[in-house]
């Protein structure tokens, strides 16, 4: 018996916190005719037409947010526009509604005119504007349902896969009923578009909606591109140091040959390449595209700037890119030995080297006899003899180079100024005479 009146104690305890757990809701009214809001704490129902409520517990005392009754002793109402609560055992539970037939947007004399600024376009919507949603809280405060519209509108993007600029639907959201909406600055022209607002989506029913169109692109912008000339292909062995593989490499041994694009977008007319040598400016060019060849070793400064005429202002019409190249300093390194076995391991007797815009070797046997010479750093002597395999032993090998970043007016010292290493004189920057033993042997393949 005990047990049976527990097993009822506990029914009746469940029953009683799912009537507390009981809430104020629409009723007979299809999901899609009304759309709740959170409003920072709020319970705010807004329903597309006519508003009914019921509260599940049944009969209920229905009363104002400012405290006087509205209705007594029913489960459901059909309340104006407003705030509300029930009292059930104490407890109050306020919720505000709406019928938002009475807050619709009536677009007939509505007018979107739009105005070009220094780096934005102005919108500004004129005609007459909904109510709107406001509602006051038990303490007086006035609080606003938040309402937003979203302005369609075509813009320009780079498109890095066809690397060109490309058409992009843009899309912003602003607060409603605000007039002056602004957008950053347009690079094409396009047809604009205000729709109104995220309740009427949430709803189901069509936005209201005006067009404009901004028959000129008000700003200019460039995405500067560049091309370099590779020498040979990426992971092939070589003995250039920093040998540009790839046409996007903008830093490396002299020289370097690279073309610029401006890739303006459409509304500019003027270009401006200004090309830097650390702070020194070396020259200004006016065409569209710049190609340039780097050979100085230094830090280089390339600056494009892309303008128009039909920006409003001085600061929206032209836009500029900055792209630093650096060329690497002069390198001259000799091997002792090389190994001519042809396993395709050092089997040529190659210097490595960077930035070089002269360069000669002669080799001679241990009678001082020249066996070979070449003026091309990227070659080498292979260990023949006019044609036939030279024999193992030590050659001597006498050079002359010249790096980029040598003072063109400085010349090569004597022969007996040839020495293991390059001559270290600040006046020999970039100035190469070096001589020494180069060990032919073949060993096994």
């Amino acid at each position: 018996m005990r047990i049976g009146r527990i097993y009822l104690l506990t029914a009746l305890l469940l029953c009683a916190g799912q009537l507390l757990a009981l809430h104020v809701e629409p009723v007979g009214v299809p999901d899609q005719d009304y759309t709740f809001i959170d409003n920072d704490g709020d319970t705010v129902y807004i329903f597309a037409s006519g508003i009914d409520m019921r509260h599940p517990a049944g009969n209920t005392d229905w009363y104002k947010a400012d405290g006087s009754v509205y209705q007594t002793n029913v489960d459901e109402i059909y309340p104006d526009d407003g705030g509300y609560y029930t009292l059930q055992d104490g407890e109050k539970e306020y919720f505000y509604v709406f019928s938002y037939a009475n807050y619709t947007a009536n677009t007939t004399d509505w007018e979107l005119s739009v105005e070009p600024k220094c780096d934005a376009t102005l919108l500004t919507l004129t005609g007459t504007m909904p109510a709107a949603l406001n509602y006051t809280l038990p303490d007086g405060r006035i609080r606003t349902v938040p309402r937003t519209c979203t302005i369609s509108y075509t813009d320009l993007a780079w498109s890095e896969g066809e690397s060109q600029w490309a058409d992009s639907a843009a899309t912003a959201t602003f607060d409603f009923p605000d007039t002056q909406f602004t957008l950053p600055a347009i690079y094409r022209t396009t047809d604009i578009s205000l729709a109104v607002d995220n309740i009427a989506l949430a709803l189901g029913l069509n936005a209201h909606s005006v067009t404009t169109t901004l028959g000129t692109p008000i700003a200019v912008k460039s995405h500067v591109t560049s091309r370099t000339e590779t020498r040979g292909k990426q992971g092939e062995l070589t003995n250039e140091l920093e040998r540009p593989t790839t046409e996007d490499v903008l830093t490396g041994s002299a020289e370097l040959r690279i073309q610029f694009y401006s890739n303006p977008t459409p509304a500019a007319t003027y270009f401006s390449w200004r090309v830097y040598k650390g702070t020194s400016l070396m020259y200004t060019r006016n065409d569209e595209n710049l190609f340039e060849v780097f050979s100085e070793p230094a830090a280089y400064r390339v600056v494009n700037t892309v303008s128009g005429t039909d920006c409003p202002c001085e600061t929206c019409n032209h836009d500029s890119t900055e792209i630093t190249v650096n060329i690497s300093a002069s390198d001259l390194r000799v091997p002792n030995v090389f190994t001519p076995n042809g396993d395709g391991l050092n089997d040529e007797f190659r210097v490595q080297y960077r930035s070089l815009a002269e360069f000669h070797c002669w080799v001679y046997n241990r009678w001082g006899k020249l066996v070979y010479e070449w003026t091309d750093p990227a070659k080498g002597w292979d260990g023949t003899i006019n044609g036939r395999p030279a024999a193992e032993g030590a050659y001597f090998y006498v050079i002359r180079a010249r790096g980029t970043d040598a003072d063109p007016n400085q010349g090569y010292k004597t022969k007996a100024a040839y020495r293991r290493s390059q001559l270290k004189t600040d006046e020999m920057v970039g100035i190469y005479q070096l001589s020494g033993d180069i060990n032919l042997i073949r060993g096994k393949k």
